[in-house]
């Protein structure tokens, strides 16, 4: 009798989490989402999608040629501009262009912060005006540092939340200390995708550049093989990567238009069954687990 109970409540549960999933926010065409690192990848993908759902997208690219290809396949709404994050006279001069084109029509008052902007590719967007929150911010939350990072659109004190080596309540101490501000924080796990961050050729390229200019002693306590299986796991993380960036950006896209969005959205059937069960194991088994597919230097005890 009680297993009945328990099942029916279940999926009354499901059946209502569903309905409030499905649910977006009104008027999507006076929204502004500025989205960085558009050039290729998930940014790129990104742009595309919530351009086709009638939002104003802001898209924040490193190259002429980048932006130019984006205007190409996308309509007359979505706005390019360049950006350099390692350069903060770019980042200022990208705060002023945001501020132009947006301005304070989406909030209750004029002091209240404008939106916030990413640091890397694609990992973080921002929307402004959304009915329940004045601004969302997605975070990648992927294994690599960066993240989200305070920047002059965000409000001050913005932790930076890092990858799935950090601890476990790093993202949900940034999304509590946004609250206050009205910036509600989805953070986006995804799994291993082909995107350019992870092409073998760039990175052993750079990996072997790195190990040459080492101090002999160095070279020594590591030993070569250290180098040619860091270039056998890269390369194989390569070919398990799937090539559909759209689990991604259908998360982000959700993120930013439910009005019941996640707190955390896992990407990736290797995300869902791998990397999100892992980053809750003791810090001894998936410490052990991860070096099963590391280099192990030849002096290592």
């Amino acid at each position: 009798m009680w297993l009945y109970v328990v099942a029916l409540l279940l999926g009354l549960f499901l059946l209502r989490r569903w309905h409030r999933e499905r649910q977006t926010v009104p008027r999507l065409s006076e929204k502004h989402v500025l989205i960085t690192g558009c050039d290729s990848g998930f940014g790129a993908l990104l742009a595309r999608q919530l351009d086709a759902r009638g939002l104003r997208v802001l898209a924040a690219c490193l190259t002429e040629a980048g932006a130019a290809q984006l205007r190409a396949a996308t309509s007359n709404r979505l706005q390019t501009v360049l950006l350099d994050v390692t350069s903060s006279k770019s980042i200022a001069d990208v705060t002023a262009w945001v501020r132009e084109r947006v301005g304070s029509g989406g909030f209750q008052d004029p002091g209240t912060p404008l939106g916030s902007l990413a640091l890397r590719s694609g990992d973080v967007s921002a929307s402004k005006g959304v009915p329940g929150a004045r601004t969302r911010l997605l975070c990648a939350h992927d294994g690599m540092p960066g993240g989200c990072q305070e920047l002059p659109l965000t409000p001050p004190s913005v932790s930076a939340l890092l990858g799935a080596a950090a601890p476990a309540d790093a993202p949900t101490s940034g999304r509590r200390e946004l609250r206050p501000f009205g910036v509600r924080v989805s953070i986006i796990e995804p799994g291993g995708f082909q995107t350019r961050i992870i092409d073998p050729t760039p990175l052993v390229k750079d990996f072997v550049r790195l190990w040459e200019r080492l101090p002999a002693e160095a070279q020594a306590a590591y030993g070569r093989h250290y180098v040619d299986k860091y270039a056998k796991s890269t390369t194989l993380l390569q070919r398990l990567s799937s090539s559909r960036l759209s689990h991604v950006t259908d998360a982000m896209t959700h993120a930013l238009l439910s009005r019941c969005p996640r707190s955390r959205y896992a990407a990736g059937w290797d995300a869902l069954l791998i990397f999100v069960p892992l980053s809750y194991c003791p810090a001894w088994l998936s410490d052990t687990l991860i070096g099963l597919f590391l280099p192990t230097p030849a002096s290592a005890i």
